[in-house]
């Protein structure tokens, strides 16, 4: 073998030997790799969303769950979506029975709630459970309902912007505003000319008048309108008032829960069950009217209903009252409620206002029984 043959044949051995070296640490670098993959369940990088007609669904509409973005190379996703109250803060939610895929058509079941969707992301060291944002609040094929009535903010003096919140609809899918001035008292309001935008500039005529502004929802089934509480009386000069005041309603009217405030407290005084006695162990539809210790009937108080003894009934999600006050719940018995001549369901009742302590606050407790017979 000649000197330059050796030399070659040399050269090529210290190659496949610096060949097997790289070979053996990328292998151990990978699986060193994977190890730490597979250490830790995966983790949410980010939230999963809601495709579809989420921001105003309707029943018979179909939602699609994405899963968002999972670190920890997740192998598998599983899905359950939620029905919760109407004002999409993730109270009183509960699941919705067999609702386990990607997509979600909206029943009527859903009418006056907002929708949203758990996946559950697994890999081999466990799974990791993230919920989606809300969806808006379900309608059925009708106009647009109210739910939390508008509001103005700013200063009811001359010079300053007024601003207007739309309030909380159900199937709104578009908004218009129209500002009115009333007389001191709050009546005989007008519209103000080419007042139509969702921010209004008071004037020098606005002076020794009330302030409010009327919103109209509109959807292709119709229109509905609701207006807002009256600003202050407006003077020429600036005040510390960065919210427009209102008129206390009179006696018998509705307002929002929101302008309920201690020593006032929430009273749940009247209540129907359907049927009345039950005779079977099919669903009792149940309504329970608030009002306050001002006697007003109060919108979007939440109203949670719960069974005794606990194992009678299933639990139900919390609904929040409708402009006339009422609250309606579907309650499902199961097979341990006994049916007997003379029986009774006792049922724990709660009325409260969102975002107040659970035991505090101006929330209100009260026990009611509805017969059972045979």
């Amino acid at each position: 073998m000649s000197g330059s043959v050796k030399r070659h044949a040399r050269l090529f051995g210290v190659l496949l030997a610096i060949g097997a070296t790289l070979a053996l640490v990328i292998g151990v670098f990978a699986g060193a790799g994977t190890a730490a993959n597979a250490a830790a369940p995966p983790a949410y990088t980010s939230i999963p969303t809601i495709q579809g007609p989420a921001d105003v669904p309707f029943v018979a509409d179909t939602l699609q769950a994405t899963t968002g973005t999972w670190s920890g190379h997740p192998t598998s996703f599983s899905y359950a979506w939620d029905r919760c109250n109407a004002l999409g803060d993730r109270q009183g939610c509960a699941p919705i029975s067999g609702a386990t895929s990607a997509s979600y058509t909206i029943q009527k079941a859903d009418v006056g709630h907002t929708l949203d969707v758990n996946v559950t992301a697994t890999n081999k060291a466990g799974s990791t459970t993230k919920n989606s944002k809300g969806t808006g609040i379900v309608s059925d094929k009708v106009a647009p309902k109210n739910y939390v009535l508008p509001s103005v903010s700013g200063n009811a003096t001359i010079g300053s912007t007024l601003t207007a919140s739309n309030g909380s609809w159900a199937g709104a899918t578009s908004i218009s505003f129209r500002w009115q001035q009333c007389d001191a008292s709050g009546g005989s309001c007008a519209d103000i000319s080419g007042a139509t935008s969702n921010s209004y500039d008071v004037r020098t005529g606005d002076v020794g008048t009330t302030l409010r502004v009327k919103v109209t929802a509109t959807n292709k089934y119709g229109t509905t309108s609701e207006t807002s509480s009256h600003t202050a009386v407006v003077s020429g000069r600036t005040t510390t008032t960065t919210t427009a005041t209102t008129p206390a309603p009179p006696a018998g009217s509705s307002i929002p829960v929101d302008k309920v405030s201690l020593p006032n407290r929430l009273v749940v005084d009247k209540l129907s069950f359907s049927p009345n006695p039950t005779r079977s162990r099919g669903p009792i539809v149940a309504r329970f009217h608030v009002s306050d210790t001002r006697g007003h009937s109060i919108q979007g108080a939440l109203v949670y209903a719960l069974g005794l003894p606990y194992s009678w009934l299933r639990n139900a999600a919390e609904v929040p009252t409708d402009a006339s006050g009422w609250a309606t719940i579907t309650l499902q018995p199961t097979a341990a409620m006994p049916l007997q001549r003379g029986g009774s369901l006792v049922i724990f009742v709660r009325a409260r206002k969102p975002g107040d302590n659970l035991l505090a606050g101006v929330s209100t407790r009260r026990l009611v029984q509805e017969g059972i017979s045979r």
